[in-house]
């Protein structure tokens, strides 16, 4: 296993209590980070921002498509580290698995709000220390989905299609400022996500990848450990494909 050395680094990891975001958070912690999870599931109880361990690990409960939500978890993280250098964009849905004309206006801005809402007011509330640190890594959790869409997964594609957008604009606004975005388009993963699909789309999908088999967690937390990583450090506005040959640009 590859070290990376995150000492003295604050990273914070929404969705992190479960699937590739609690993946990352516990690779980030094994490697040195001091480490926040926003997440409304806490299933480990913290007794306050770093309370139990001198510096190491966190849960706030937060709803990542509340703003003020958002803001209070952001300035209450500062105040405790005084920096966030890395963002982790894991909260996501899939959704229900029906035709689009079957959407309901309420399960479409749900989808919408959770995958890509949720980007927008954590990084939004991030941006301004790391621009004042002259150092920051958001890295955000997309999908094959958004490169090429998924039958009877309209929103799920249409939120993640806008991640990536979203991860090329963002970039190109801070380029110079030592902030550096990028996202993973991970396929089939093996996560609770999972629950949310039919049985039918996860085989159409797994009958797409050319690896003959799901991916790992850990496959996908390594990636990304890399691209939050300082030696990750001329690339930025990128799409890191992690769909075992699903999808190769």
């Amino acid at each position: 296993m590859i070290k990376f050395d995150f000492k003295n680094r604050t990273a914070v990891v929404t969705g992190g209590a479960r699937g590739i975001g609690r993946g990352v958070a516990d690779r980030l912690l094994a490697s040195g980070a001091r480490v926040v999870i926003w997440d409304l599931l806490s299933p480990e109880p913290s007794q306050g921002l770093f309370a139990s361990a001198p510096g190491d690990f966190a849960y706030v409960k937060v709803d990542v498509t509340s703003e003020s939500a958002v803001a209070a978890a952001a300035e209450q993280a500062l105040e405790v580290t005084s920096s966030v250098d890395i963002l982790i964009n894991a909260a996501g849905v899939t959704g229900p698995t029906k035709p689009m004309e079957e959407f309901t206006l309420q399960e479409w801005k749900r989808i919408i709000d959770i995958n890509l809402d949720s980007i927008f007011l954590s990084s939004r509330a991030v941006i301004p220390a790391m621009k004042a640190r002259n150092y920051g890594r958001i890295v955000s959790i997309a999908s094959v989905a958004g490169k090429q869409g998924n039958p009877y997964m309209a929103a799920y594609s249409a939120s993640k299609g806008a991640v990536l957008s979203l991860t090329k604009a963002l970039a190109l606004e801070l380029a110079g400022t030592g902030v550096l975005v990028n996202c993973i388009t991970p396929g089939l993963v093996q996560t609770d996500l999972l629950k949310e699909m039919s049985e039918e789309a996860i085989a159409l999908s797994a009958s797409k990848i050319p690896l003959n088999r799901l991916g790992k967690i850990e496959e996908v937390a390594a990636q990304i450990l890399w691209i939050a990583s300082e030696e990750c450090s001329f690339v930025t506005g990128a799409a890191f494909d992690a769909s075992g040959g699903r999808s190769s640009y």
